[in-house]
Protein backbone atom coordinates (compact mmCIF):
# COMPACT_ATOMS: atom_id res chain seq x y z
CA UNK A 1 0.00 0.00 0.00
CA UNK A 2 1.34 3.44 -0.85
CA UNK A 3 -1.44 5.78 0.25
CA UNK A 4 -4.86 5.64 1.87
CA UNK A 5 -7.68 8.16 1.92
CA UNK A 6 -11.26 7.91 3.12
CA UNK A 7 -12.50 6.75 -0.30
CA UNK A 8 -9.53 5.04 -2.00
CA UNK A 9 -6.54 2.94 -1.00
CA UNK A 10 -3.67 3.08 -3.53
CA UNK A 11 -1.27 0.30 -4.46
CA UNK A 12 1.67 0.26 -6.83
CA UNK A 13 1.74 -2.65 -9.29
CA UNK A 14 4.35 -5.31 -8.66
CA UNK A 15 5.30 -7.56 -11.55
CA UNK A 16 6.20 -11.08 -10.51
CA UNK A 17 8.21 -12.97 -13.10
CA UNK A 18 6.52 -16.20 -14.17
CA UNK A 19 3.23 -15.36 -12.43
CA UNK A 20 1.04 -15.87 -15.48
CA UNK A 21 -1.97 -18.11 -14.89
CA UNK A 22 -3.21 -20.80 -17.23
CA UNK A 23 -5.63 -19.45 -19.82
CA UNK A 24 -8.23 -21.50 -21.69
CA UNK A 25 -8.97 -19.66 -24.92
CA UNK A 26 -12.05 -21.73 -25.75
CA UNK A 27 -14.84 -19.43 -24.61
CA UNK A 28 -16.82 -20.53 -21.58
CA UNK A 29 -20.52 -20.86 -22.17
CA UNK A 30 -22.82 -18.82 -19.95
CA UNK A 31 -25.81 -20.63 -21.46
CA UNK A 32 -25.93 -24.33 -22.18
CA UNK A 33 -22.73 -26.29 -21.51
CA UNK A 34 -20.61 -26.83 -24.59
CA UNK A 35 -18.74 -30.06 -25.32
CA UNK A 36 -15.25 -30.17 -23.90
CA UNK A 37 -12.54 -29.27 -26.38
CA UNK A 38 -8.87 -30.01 -26.29
CA UNK A 39 -7.39 -27.57 -23.83
CA UNK A 40 -4.21 -26.03 -25.12
CA UNK A 41 -1.65 -24.81 -22.63
CA UNK A 42 -1.73 -21.01 -22.89
CA UNK A 43 -0.72 -18.57 -20.17
CA UNK A 44 -2.21 -15.18 -19.45
CA UNK A 45 -0.64 -12.37 -17.43
CA UNK A 46 -3.02 -9.80 -16.04
CA UNK A 47 -0.12 -7.34 -16.01
CA UNK A 48 0.10 -7.65 -19.78
CA UNK A 49 -3.68 -7.44 -20.24
CA UNK A 50 -4.44 -4.58 -17.83
CA UNK A 51 -1.27 -2.50 -17.52
CA UNK A 52 -0.24 -0.61 -20.65
CA UNK A 53 2.14 1.87 -18.97
CA UNK A 54 3.86 0.15 -16.04
CA UNK A 55 5.58 3.27 -14.70
CA UNK A 56 2.35 5.29 -14.57
CA UNK A 57 -0.15 2.63 -13.50
CA UNK A 58 -1.49 2.18 -9.99
CA UNK A 59 -4.26 0.21 -8.32
CA UNK A 60 -6.77 1.65 -5.87
CA UNK A 61 -9.53 -0.01 -3.89
CA UNK A 62 -12.93 1.72 -3.95
CA UNK A 63 -14.66 2.64 -0.72
CA UNK A 64 -18.22 3.88 -1.01
CA UNK A 65 -21.25 3.77 -3.29
CA UNK A 66 -21.08 6.97 -5.37
CA UNK A 67 -20.17 5.15 -8.61
CA UNK A 68 -22.39 2.06 -8.46
CA UNK A 69 -24.24 3.10 -11.63
CA UNK A 70 -20.93 2.86 -13.52
CA UNK A 71 -20.27 -0.61 -12.09
CA UNK A 72 -17.75 0.54 -9.47
CA UNK A 73 -18.79 -1.07 -6.22
CA UNK A 74 -17.42 -0.87 -2.70
CA UNK A 75 -14.14 -2.84 -2.45
CA UNK A 76 -13.58 -3.11 -6.24
CA UNK A 77 -10.00 -2.72 -7.40
CA UNK A 78 -9.39 0.04 -9.97
CA UNK A 79 -6.55 0.07 -12.48
CA UNK A 80 -5.52 3.72 -12.94
CA UNK A 81 -3.19 5.10 -15.62
CA UNK A 82 -1.70 8.51 -14.84
CA UNK A 83 -0.33 8.96 -18.37
CA UNK A 84 -3.73 9.13 -20.07
CA UNK A 85 -5.26 12.47 -21.01
CA UNK A 86 -8.44 13.32 -19.12
CA UNK A 87 -11.47 14.07 -21.27
CA UNK A 88 -15.23 14.36 -21.06
CA UNK A 89 -17.02 11.21 -19.89
CA UNK A 90 -13.87 9.42 -18.63
CA UNK A 91 -13.88 8.01 -15.11
CA UNK A 92 -11.08 9.65 -13.18
CA UNK A 93 -9.43 9.52 -9.79
CA UNK A 94 -9.22 13.12 -8.61
CA UNK A 95 -7.69 14.91 -5.66
CA UNK A 96 -10.26 17.43 -4.43
CA UNK A 97 -9.78 19.67 -1.40
CA UNK A 98 -7.48 17.25 0.40
CA UNK A 99 -9.28 13.98 -0.45
CA UNK A 100 -9.18 11.46 -3.27
CA UNK A 101 -12.42 10.64 -5.08
CA UNK A 102 -13.42 8.68 -8.17
CA UNK A 103 -16.05 10.27 -10.45
CA UNK A 104 -16.99 10.68 -14.11
CA UNK A 105 -15.53 13.83 -15.69
CA UNK A 106 -17.96 16.22 -17.35
CA UNK A 107 -16.37 19.03 -19.37
CA UNK A 108 -18.32 21.65 -21.31
CA UNK A 109 -17.78 25.32 -22.21
CA UNK A 110 -14.61 25.66 -20.11
CA UNK A 111 -16.37 24.24 -17.05
CA UNK A 112 -15.82 20.94 -15.29
CA UNK A 113 -18.01 18.79 -13.05
CA UNK A 114 -17.42 15.54 -11.23
CA UNK A 115 -20.46 13.37 -11.85
CA UNK A 116 -21.28 10.56 -9.42
CA UNK A 117 -23.12 7.55 -10.84
CA UNK A 118 -25.56 7.33 -7.94
CA UNK A 119 -28.45 9.82 -7.56
CA UNK A 120 -27.92 9.90 -3.78
CA UNK A 121 -24.66 11.86 -4.29
CA UNK A 122 -24.35 15.48 -5.51
CA UNK A 123 -22.65 16.63 -8.70
CA UNK A 124 -19.49 18.57 -7.84
CA UNK A 125 -18.80 21.75 -9.82
CA UNK A 126 -15.06 22.42 -10.00
CA UNK A 127 -14.22 26.10 -9.48
CA UNK A 128 -10.92 28.00 -9.23
CA UNK A 129 -11.41 28.00 -5.43
CA UNK A 130 -11.09 24.20 -5.32
CA UNK A 131 -7.76 22.51 -4.62
CA UNK A 132 -8.19 20.13 -7.57
CA UNK A 133 -6.03 17.69 -9.54
CA UNK A 134 -6.97 14.91 -11.95
CA UNK A 135 -4.70 12.17 -10.61
CA UNK A 136 -5.34 9.47 -13.25
CA UNK A 137 -7.85 7.78 -15.54
CA UNK A 138 -9.53 4.49 -14.62
CA UNK A 139 -8.84 1.89 -17.32
CA UNK A 140 -10.16 -1.32 -15.74
CA UNK A 141 -12.11 -2.59 -12.74
CA UNK A 142 -11.36 -5.88 -11.00
CA UNK A 143 -14.28 -7.37 -9.09
CA UNK A 144 -14.73 -10.24 -6.68
CA UNK A 145 -17.70 -12.48 -7.31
Amino acid sequence: MINKSETLTFFSPETIEGAAAQFFDTGISAGFPSPAEDFSDHHLSLDVELVKNKETTFYARVSGQSMIGAGLDDNDLLVIDRSLEPSNNKIAVCFLNGEFTVKRLRVSDNQMWLQPENPDYPIINITPENDFLIWGIVTNVIKKV
